[in-house]
């Protein structure tokens, strides 16, 4: 998560290093070689700007001529946005600059004047206070949803089938085939933004939350459903598809275990239900897992797909087992028996065959027919040099050896040097993971799990509380190096609190607009917002407080008094007015465009600027 997390503050940092650059040395160039003292005062020059937009079109039109389109739909835009500045773009930037700020000045300065009169700030500072208390009541009453990241219509649907262990790869192929017309049905009436449906049988056929896994699974088989690009669905949800695609397969058949899963969003966090049992003994792990699903499955809670162990425990096994007396009376070793029945079933490497330049190994094994034949494996002969009297002697194992059938574990995995096994499901569309898990955790609370052993929520819940734990971190440090910062250049520890206490109260917004519209709290995304949003309070509440000392420093040389001179209240609230009043467009403006800035990916609104210039069609969706 840390990986993850870094990329969006250094991309900040970056930007914002930028800007400082721009705001410090770029615009202070501009400004002096172009602007004109009281030119945002006047009239567009119509005529210029009528020969202007002339020029551009006749531009426009010469670089299509020459199917130089992207040159010709450039100068093509900027002529029209001369004409449209001609025509009313420009009074209403002077009426906006003119009329509307200058009422919204006066009216915040009537308002600014108002809450310092006397004993008002006391009452607005025991307001705000009370305000923010009843927000964290609204928002505990409303209690939003937690999900850990965002979700997208899916690109794509993995359903995974997992049929007995010891299932053989042909079977497993036709049971994928009815799976896969099945699926076909399903899609049937949505067929048109279907891109493709791919089948893997065997090796490969793994869930994207399961991990990389090089092990042969011939019993598993994947069906991935690609859909077309969004902009080309018509409007058509495939949420719904995911929905219908459980409700028709999930619980369908009983002789496989059917899993459908969306593509997972944001960075690798596992499964949304994921439940790991530790401890030292494995017979009691499968005892203490058996127990905890059926008392899972036995409250049938709602939205859980389907509880699974991540352990293979009926993996088919044959023993061969040696008769030690009988290999020594024969002179043979263990490794002579175990030698022939690896070269009989996988091969041994006995020469080479070249043509030409190239060369191919030659294996030497049994016929398949023979491989699959324990009999014919069991008789094989040992063939060896006796050495009591150096004569070649051939043995048959199953002199030496008997068999017994056996299952085993698929593989055992560990943790901290503890046997673990996982319990997991996906969660069904339209139910929320942490709701289904604050279920589960009561039920586990109760259960009498023995000394040595324990169980812990990991997968999406333990990335969840890890990153929302991050954030809260790292919000901290982030204020207290802002408070030490301030308190070394204010050389004051009063204007310090006052930022971080705008900082706090900031987040009044955050909290009531997710309580009042029942928005879900995402993780990742709604504290990222919350740590960049102190980083935009902090930015005006600093230069609003350097202001009014500015201004307070102003009036101290007016009157010819010392710089840590102190100045009557009505003084002092003349300069805070002044601050707040003078402040106030700028704050507004920068906050006005960054809205307008992001508006287009909050709607979720695309544009293709290259084919709006050069062909003239914007493929807005």
């Amino acid at each position: 998560m840390g990986e993850f997390m870094k990329f969006l503050p250094i991309t900040l940092i970056i930007v914002l290093t930028s800007s400082l650059f721009v705001a410090l040395v770029i615009i202070p160039v501009l400004a002096a070689s172009f602007m004109k003292l009281g030119a945002e005062k006047e009239e567009v020059n119509k005529k210029k700007a009528g020969i202007l937009v002339a020029i551009l079109l006749v531009i426009s039109v010469v670089a299509y001529v020459l199917k130089a389109n992207i040159a010709g739909g450039l100068a093509a835009f900027f002529a029209i946005i001369g004409l449209l500045n001609i025509l009313f773009l420009n009074r209403i930037g002077i009426w906006f600059k003119d009329v509307l700020l200058v009422w919204l000045e006066n009216y915040y300065e009537s308002i600014v004047h108002f809450a310092i009169k006397k004993s008002n700030s006391a009452w607005f500072i025991l307001g705000t206070i009370v305000l923010f208390i009843l927000t964290l009541g609204l928002l505990q009453v409303r209690a939003p949803k937690t999900v850990f990241f965002p979700s997208t219509y899916p690109k794509f649907i993995n359903i995974t089938a997992e049929l007995p262990i010891g299932t053989e790869l042909s079977a497993t192929n036709e049971f994928m085939k009815k799976l896969e017309n099945h699926v076909m049905e399903v899609l049937e009436p949505n067929k048109q933004i279907v891109k493709s449906v791919l089948t893997t049988v065997g090796k490969g056929a793994v869930g994207q939350n399961e991990g990389f896994n090089i092990s042969d699974t011939p019993n598993k088989g994947l069906i991935t459903v690609h859909f077309i690009d969004f902009e080309d669905r018509g409007g058509i949800n495939t949420f719904d598809i995911l929905k219908e695609m459980s409700a028709a397969l999930i619980g369908k058949y009983p002789s496989a275990s059917i899993s459908v899963e969306k593509p997972n969003e944001g960075p690798p966090a596992g499964k949304p239900v994921n439940i790991e049992i530790n401890g030292k003994e494995f017979e009691t792990l499968l005892a203490l897992s058996d127990s905890i699903q059926h008392l899972i499955e036995a409250e049938n809670i709602p939205g859980i797909e389907g509880l699974h162990i991540d352990l293979d425990i009926g993996n088919p096994e044959l023993l061969v087992h040696i008769d030690r007396d009988k290999t020594r009376r024969f002179g043979v070793s263990t490794g002579q028996i175990a030698m022939t029945i690896r070269t009989a079933l996988f091969g041994k490497e006995v020469a080479d065959f070249k043509d030409g330049e190239d060369e191919y190994p030659i294996q030497l094994r049994l016929k398949e027919k023979y491989r699959n034949d324990i009999t014919a494996l069991m008789n094989q002969k040992i063939t060896f040099r006796n050495q009591s009297n150096g004569r070649i002697v051939q043995v048959p194992i199953s002199a030496i050896a008997d068999i017994e059938y056996s299952t085993t574990y698929g593989a055992v995995k560990r943790k901290n040097l503890d046997r673990v096994i996982t319990l997991y499901s996906n969660v069904l569309e339209g139910y929320n993971p942490t709701e289904i898990n604050d279920q589960i955790k009561p039920l586990l609370a109760a259960f009498d799990m023995p000394d040595g052993y324990k169980y812990e929520f990991t997968g999406e819940q333990e990335e969840q509380a890890a990153s929302m734990e991050f954030l809260i971190m790292a919000l901290i440090i982030a204020v207290a190096l802002i408070m030490i910062i301030l308190v070394s250049q204010f050389n004051s520890v009063v204007k310090p609190a006052i930022i971080v206490a705008s900082v706090l109260f900031s987040t009044i917004g955050v909290m009531g607009g997710i309580a009042t519209f029942k928005m879900d709290f995402v993780v990742i995304m709604t504290g990222i917002g919350i740590v960049s949003l102190a980083g935009v309070v902090v930015n005006n509440a600093i230069v609003l407080l350097d202001y009014v000392d500015l201004l307070k420093n102003r009036k101290r040389k007016e009157k010819g008094l010392e710089e840590d001179a102190l100045l009557s209240i009505e003084e002092t609230e003349q300069c805070v007015i002044q601050a707040g009043k003078t402040r106030l467009r700028p704050v507004l403006l920068t906050a006005i465009t960054t809205i307008l800035g992001l508006l287009p990916m909050a709607v979720g609104l695309n544009i293709n600027f290259y084919t709006a210039l050069s062909e003239f069609d914007a493929q807005l969706f």
